[in-house]
């Protein structure tokens, strides 16, 4: 697979979000990250601004709901025009169910795991989604420092994925840089969420160059 890079908005300046999104066209998804206040302790966007950020972006609108009820909610921005949608599996109701439904959709189905949980209960249902997203901080807010101790769950969900024959993409956010590009790759990630190491840089086409390249140069799945 080759590396993917999405850089998070939350690191974005929210009053000149269209020229934000704009700056990092040579990245390869936007990463958007949908909280309530209730499932993080963080509020965000909702529904009417992801749409229009599906309308404007140069990029396909890769969504993390980090929220309560996403049985309910997941579809709705998948209307939107996300073209992945991600939940966790603390929220959801039927989380097969949910998954099955995005997809039907014509919607990628995304799963993620917090820095506390293991992801073996995941193993039974994998072929569900379309891609895992391996939290390196706890959710809810942007610029944390990265846990290196979450690239041992990493590479065992790289090690399953590639023992079954699977396409599932890995997904890593939460300190990824270009420091740390190379251990998340080398661990089996293939899609790199990064925000205030793109957006706090004084060129972030060239912060997204720079992880592209250190986290392909690692790569080995």
């Amino acid at each position: 697979m080759t590396i993917q890079i999405a850089p998070s908005i939350l690191s974005a300046d929210f009053c000149n979000l269209e020229r934000d999104l704009h700056a990092i066209a040579n990245a390869d998804l936007v990463h958007v990250d949908v909280m309530d206040h209730h499932f993080v302790p963080n509020l965000t966007l909702g529904e009417p601004i992801v749409k229009r950020i599906c309308e404007v972006s140069p990029l396909p609108v890769d969504v993390h709901l980090m929220i309560e009820d996403p049985d309910r909610w997941a579809p709705e921005f998948a209307k939107c025009g996300a073209r992945s949608v991600t939940f966790h599996m603390g929220a959801t109701h039927a989380p097969v169910r949910l998954a099955r439904q995005l997809r039907d959709m014509g919607c990628m189905a995304c799963f993620a795991v917090r820095p506390a949980e293991p992801v073996e209960p995941i193993f039974d249902i994998l072929e569900e989604f379309d891609m895992i997203l391996i939290m390196t901080v706890e959710p809810g807010f942007g610029g944390q420092k990265f846990l290196a101790n979450q690239m041992a769950k990493t590479r065992r969900l790289r090690d399953e994925i590639t023992r079954r024959g699977l396409d599932t993409h890995i997904q890593v956010d939460g300190g990824v840089s270009p420091s740390t590009a190379h251990i998340v790759a080398e661990a089996g990630a293939d899609v790199l969420v990064a925000g205030s190491a793109v957006y706090c840089a004084d060129d972030p086409a060239k912060a997204i160059d720079e992880i592209r390249n250190n986290a392909q140069a690692a790569y080995k799945a």
